[in-house]
């Protein structure tokens, strides 16, 4: 069987997407997605659980993401698993994990952020082609 890497996530950005540039000229923007999840039932008690998602995109999708995405937006994601290693300023080496994003949708309307509602959909899919 081949390897398989495809992630599919439904939250809200943590944070305004953060928009760079390459020394090449790519666009890249980085940003938070906070994606709650409800555990096996332990004690009859099920309390959501928040985790909390690195997501970079880039070219295209990088660009769309910067003009319309702000935080607090409900967005799916749809991409990769990434790791990316480093080392820190006092020599120590760290892997982070980050999902690559190759679509996304938005799942409200401007109409629904205004009024502070939920739901809906208000855009096609966006497609990258870099990374």
């Amino acid at each position: 069987m081949a390897d398989f890497n495809k992630v599919i996530l439904v939250g809200r950005l943590t944070r305004d997407p953060e928009i760079k540039y390459t020394p090449s000229g790519l666009q890249v923007a980085k940003f938070g997605l906070a994606v709650g999840r409800r555990p096996g039932k332990k004690d009859d008690t099920r309390k959501e659980e928040t985790d909390f998602i690195e997501i970079v995109a880039w070219q295209k999708l990088a660009e769309i993401i910067g003009q319309y995405v702000k935080k607090g937006r409900l967005i799916l994601i749809e991409g990769r698993i990434q790791t990316r290693r480093y080392e820190t300023q006092d020599g120590q080496k760290r892997t982070a994990f980050e999902v690559v994003a190759e679509n996304m949708q938005m799942l409200e309307s401007k109409r629904m952020v205004a009024e502070g509602g939920g739901g809906g959909y208000s855009a096609p899919p966006a497609r990258s082609g870099g990374s």
